[in-house]
């Protein structure tokens, strides 16, 4: 499998981070998909294949830890070539953090997060 990141689903419902993180990705080089739902995210993530996913906890329709539960659980991996990233500006208790980072390929925290550090991972992810 080539583990190299082209193209990125971005699953963010808060405009102004999506339009950061989307501008920020394709001036690097990235083919970025954008969608604002959970809903959205889980039809994109299945319909088209992408090398990342950056998935967002707190979403309309479906919460992210449903559409990644949706995407991958312990039966089936429906994404098995598309790396997982949550971001979350959202506290999780211990549990339920390791729970979804057991089927995530990384955990971040968006306070935390520039667009440069974002892309400074997803490129280290290429190594």
């Amino acid at each position: 499998m080539n583990n190299t990141i082209k193209t990125i689903l971005v699953i963010e419902d808060d405009r102004f981070i999506g339009e950061m993180y989307v501008r920020s990705l394709v001036r690097a080089g990235y083919t970025v998909d954008w969608v604002v739902s959970g809903t959205q995210g889980y039809s994109a993530a299945t319909t088209k294949q992408y090398d990342l996913i950056l998935l967002d906890i707190m979403l309309p329709e479906a919460q992210g830890t449903d559409v990644l539960n949706q995407l991958r659980n312990d039966t089936e991996d429906k994404i098995p070539h598309s790396r997982v990233i949550i971001l979350t500006n959202f506290e999780q208790d211990d549990e339920s953090r390791l729970a979804m980072e057991s089927r995530a390929d990384g955990y971040l925290i968006k306070a935390d997060i520039t667009p440069r550090k974002l892309i400074e991972i997803i490129q280290q992810m290429n190594t």
